[in-house]
C-alpha cells in the first residue's frame, strides 16, 4: 500500500504546486508533462532543452521540447537558415537522423550539439536557379536595348508617314535606310536566347519591328505613286525567313505589283 500512496503523491504533487502545468501518468507510473500540440504542429513534449545547431560558420541556438523530433528541428530552422526541411540534413554524433526520430531517444540532451548540412541536390538546384536568373536578366537587358533603338526608329517611321500623308515627295533612299536599320534590330533579337517572360518580350518586339517594316513598304509604294488609289496603289509580298539562323539579308523585303499582301510572320521563335 505504501507504493500506491507514493504513486498517488507523485501524481498530485506537481499539479498542486503549479496549476498551469498539465501532467499525465504514463504506463508504469511515470509522471510526465501532458503532450499538447502547438499552432505550428510541433508537439510540446517534455521539458524544454537548449540545443546548438552548427551550420557552416553559423551557430543557431534552439529551445525545444526534449521529446521533439528531428523533423521539428528542421521546421524551426527554416527561418534561421532559409533552407526548406527537404533541403536539410541533421547529424548527431556523426550519424544522419530521420525526421521521425525523437531527440530524447537518441541521446540529445540539454546543451547538445547537432550538425546541419545542406543537401547536395539543393545546392545544385540553387546554382541552376542562379544561372537561369542571370541568363534571364541578360535577355531582359538585351531586349530592352533593342526596344530603345526601335523607339528611335519608330519616330523616323512616323516622320515619313506624316510626309507621305501630306503629299511630300520623299527620296526612296529614306525608306531603304530605315528598313535596313529595322532589319539589323531584327537580327539582334534573333541572337538573344530567352525563355519564359523574356521570350514573350522578345517575340512582342519582333512583331513590332515587322509591323514597322510593313508600314515602310506601304509608304514607299504610296510615295512612288501618290496619285493612285490608295487601296490599289501598294502591293507588297513579304515573306520572312526563319530567324533561327538569321535573316540572311539586311535589304528591304521585295515588292511586287500584286494587290495581295502575304505574310509569314510566325516562323520567328
Amino acid at each position: 500500500m505504501k507504493n500506491d500512496s507514493d504513486q498517488h503523491a507523485a501524481v498530485s504533487f506537481p499539479v498542486d504546486m503549479n496549476d498551469e502545468i498539465e501532467c499525465e501518468v504514463r504506463p508504469g507510473g511515470m509522471l510526465v508533462q501532458k503532450r499538447d500540440d502547438d499552432e505550428g504542429g510541433a508537439a510540446s513534449r517534455g521539458p524544454t532543452i537548449k540545443i546548438t545547431v552548427s551550420h557552416g560558420p553559423a551557430r543557431h541556438e534552439l529551445h525545444v521540447p526534449a521529446q521533439s523530433t528531428f523533423g521539428d528541428i528542421k521546421n524551426a530552422l527554416v527561418q534561421k537558415t532559409g533552407l526548406e526541411p527537404k533541403d536539410q540534413r541533421l547529424l548527431f554524433r556523426g550519424k544522419e537522423k530521420e525526421d521521425e526520430e525523437h531527440l530524447h531517444m537518441v541521446g540529445v540532451k540539454d546543451r547538445s550539439k547537432i550538425l546541419l548540412l545542406e543537401d547536395p541536390a539543393s545546392k545544385e538546384r540553387k546554382l541552376q536557379e542562379i544561372s537561369e536568373n542571370n541568363e534571364m536578366a541578360k535577355a531582359f537587358e538585351a531586349v530592352a536595348g533593342v526596344r530603345a533603338e526601335v523607339d528611335k526608329l519608330a519616330e523616323r517611321v512616323a516622320a515619313l508617314e506624316v510626309a507621305v500623308g501630306g503629299g511630300t515627295k520623299v527620296a526612296e533612299k529614306e525608306f531603304i535606310v530605315a528598313t535596313e536599320l529595322l532589319m539589323k534590330q531584327l537580327l539582334k533579337l534573333d541572337s538573344i536566347e530567352a525563355e519564359g517572360e523574356a521570350k514573350l518580350q522578345r517575340r512582342a518586339e519582333v512583331r513590332r519591328v515587322q509591323n514597322f517594316v510593313e508600314t515602310l513598304d506601304n509608304l514607299k509604294g504610296r510615295n512612288s505613286n501618290p496619285n493612285s488609289n490608295n487601296s490599289n496603289a501598294v502591293s507588297v509580298t513579304t515573306k520572312w525567313e526563319t530567324f533561327d539562323s538569321g535573316v540572311g539579308s539586311l535589304s528591304a523585303p521585295p515588292s511586287s505589283s500584286s494587290a495581295k499582301l502575304t505574310q509569314d510572320w510566325e516562323q520567328f521563335d
